[in-house]
């Protein structure tokens, strides 16, 4: 294999990043893969995975295969790849036949060192029709997890990677993860169909991060207070769009800079609080979990889940996204009675039952309009707020029953994207001329898509409606308006993809009563999550067991010593007041009041004890029925 290397892994990690050294394990997975050898790679968050097959990709000849599930973080990684001079291109739902054949028909001339391609791609007959023509030097699948359906994120459109071993059976696979349980890690290896792999396992554990679980029935003030304490970078983690909008407004009225960001937002807007959260300008961003993929900033160093994740390998993955520098950070999960019992209710609304499954599968025909027998392979877009309008559906449980659906294999339903709008021009010159001179008043405004545009009479091109409306000096709605005119006149085709998510569908529909539903892997799977609810439901209540020991434990990993700086840890070194002392304290405070008192205010009102300890003899008293906790938060005598 020696005779395939470009460059040695130090070159082109100097030469392309500016870096002089890689992270550990880096240079070993490479090194493994420009051999030849499958690999099994689980890196932490932070721990540079892109970088273990992007270097190895420029040292072997031919083109990388880059499977991953994150349609951002494909177009951010192709962005970033390209502003460093290297050749790479992505293809995903949103984009059109004749673009997607382009790029393909690119990669078959070696036009690109890296290929990015989301999971559903791989079944179409475009794809496999030119990947024989490819010069495939190696695949790399991101989020490996997502091909086992014991772990956190199963997606079926992952089983089907391992047909690529066909075509590709004599060169490596890289399978890359964050987060996997060592029976996850058996499910990698066994659906990938990994030959003898090299398995690189670093260390789960984040020395520099300090772990804080705290119960609170005042969610807002706890935020301010964190935020105000440490004036630094900050991810605040919201279950909702609307709770993240809620929190940032809450933080605006006390003084503290911060910005929104969800998929539900215009991807303007998102941009540009992103932006202003890395340049350091705003140093709080509200966000929704699925915020901070391929995020490359180092000085976070509070990261704060509003709400209780639903496991622990997504409450480490989102954790982990503090302190990527190596500098003492923190990971803060606020939690109250609220959150204990969604989790514990999680179960019903995540795995309904099978009729409520076949009425969703009908709902979604009928809403794509989808005639029984319809070929398969086929994006529609998707918008679940009208489509539960459409059918009057709770939006939570029929969006896990969609969820569940997909992981039957029946569809993927793809995260926001969006795709600029294209201009093809598809008559001749001639005719061109003739209509111009025919309409003259579409003379300037087709001049002027000329200059900015060189190709609109070769392919579909991507435009700025920004540039154009600029260049005509008019509105961008009336631009916007005049392409359209000039599309219904057949002079240009104008494609304006809608922004928002798209279903891809992969089977012949069939009638909902037909529908041929997997029932006992699904009561697997409910199994499972009761077992993970369960144990994300004692690490909320453990406070015994050093938090970093409990979660290298659930990963398979051994620990000796506590950190000695989560909450568990820090408490035991404290100094606290005997029970004894601090109940009579308690009770005296609440006999001063008839209507009972937030525990946040009781805690504030005998600061001198840890604040922590006094919420845990609150709860002792209140089951041993002393106290009383009202479903507003408060308590009083009993």
């Amino acid at each position: 294999m020696a005779d395939r290397y470009l460059h040695t892994p130090q070159e082109i990690l100097k030469q392309y990043w500016g870096f002089d050294s890689f992270r550990p394990a880096q240079e070993e997975i490479i090194q493994s893969i420009v051999s030849g050898r499958d690999t099994l790679t689980l890196l932490p968050t932070g721990g540079g995975k892109s970088i273990c097959y992007q270097v190895p990709a420029m040292m072997l000849e031919g083109i990388c295969l880059v499977i991953s599930p994150l349609i951002a973080l494909m177009q951010d990684q192709v962005q970033r790849l390209q502003s460093i001079g290297i050749d790479a291109a992505c293809v995903h739902a949103g984009m059109g036949y004749t673009q997607v054949k382009r790029i393909f028909e690119n990669a078959q001339h070696s036009a690109y060192k890296l290929l990015y391609l989301s999971p559903e791609r791989l079944q179409t007959d475009l794809f496999n029709e030119y990947l024989p023509g490819m010069q495939v030097s190696m695949v790399a699948v991101d989020e490996a997890h997502c091909i086992s359906q014991w772990g956190h994120d199963f997606r079926p459109d992952y089983l089907q990677i391992a047909a690529l071993r066909r075509l590709c059976h004599d060169v490596p696979f890289l399978a890359l993860t964050a987060t996997a349980t060592p029976s996850v890690e058996k499910d990698i290896i066994r659906q990938l169909q990994l030959k003898q792999p090299n398995t690189f396992i670093t260390s789960y554990e984040r020395p520099n991060i300090y772990y804080k679980v705290q119960y609170t029935e005042n969610k807002h003030t706890e935020v301010v207070n964190i935020l105000k304490q440490s004036q630094a970078s900050a991810i605040i983690y919201c279950r909702s769009r609307k709770q993240t909008e809620t929190i940032t407004k809450h933080l605006l009225l006390q003084n503290i800079p911060a910005v929104t960001y969800h998929a539900g937002m215009d991807k303007a807007k998102r941009r540009e609080a992103q932006e202003a959260w890395m340049a350091g300008g705003v140093k709080t961003i509200v966000a929704t979990t699925a915020f901070g993929m391929g995020i490359d900033k180092g000085d976070v160093r509070n990261v704060i889940h509003y709400d209780a994740p639903e496991h622990l390998e997504a409450y480490y993955q989102e954790a982990g996204r503090a302190g990527r520098d190596g500098k003492a950070s923190n990971a803060i999960l606020l939690y109250n009675a609220t959150d204990i019992n969604r989790l514990v209710e999680s179960t019903d609304i995540l795995y309904p039952e099978e009729s409520y499954l076949r009425h969703i599968y009908q709902c979604v025909a009928e809403y794509l309009q989808i005639p029984i027998s319809a070929e398969p392979y086929t994006y529609y877009p998707f918008h679940l707020k009208e489509f539960c309008r459409n059918f009057k559906l709770e939006a939570l449980p029929a969006s896990h029953a969609l969820k569940l659906l997909e992981q039957e294999g029946l569809w993927t339903i793809s995260e926001t994207v969006f795709s600029p709008p294209t201009i093809h021009i598809p008559v001749s010159r001639h005719e061109l001329d003739e209509f111009m001179q025919r309409y003259p008043k579409f003379a300037y405004a087709i001049t002027s898509l000329l200059r900015l545009y060189g190709t609109l009479f070769l392919y579909p091109t991507p435009i700025r409606l920004y540039a154009i409306a600029k260049q005509l000096r008019m509105k961008q709605e009336d631009t916007e308006q005049m392409l359209l005119q000039l599309d219904s006149m057949g002079i240009i085709e104008y494609s304006a993809p809608p922004e928002g998510e798209h279903i891809f569908v992969h089977h012949y529909r069939v009638d909902s009563k037909h529908l041929v539903i997997n029932t006992h892997r699904i009561q697997q799977l409910k199994q499972r999550h009761i077992q993970r609810t369960e144990v994300m439901l004692q690490y909320l209540q453990e406070n015994k067991t050093c938090r970093t020991r409990f979660l290298l434990q659930y990963f398979g990993e051994t620990k000796q010593k506590d950190c000695g700086h989560c909450d568990v840890c820090t408490a035991k070194t404290k100094v606290l007041p005997k029970d004894n002392v601090i109940v009579p304290i308690i009770i005296e405070a609440l006999k001063q009041t008839t209507t009972g008192m937030p525990i946040q205010e009781l805690t504030n009102r005998i600061p001198q004890y840890d604040k922590q300890h006094v919420t845990a003899v609150v709860r002792q008293l209140v089951d041993e029925r002393v106290l009383l906790l009202l479903p507003d938060g408060t308590v009083k005598l009993a």
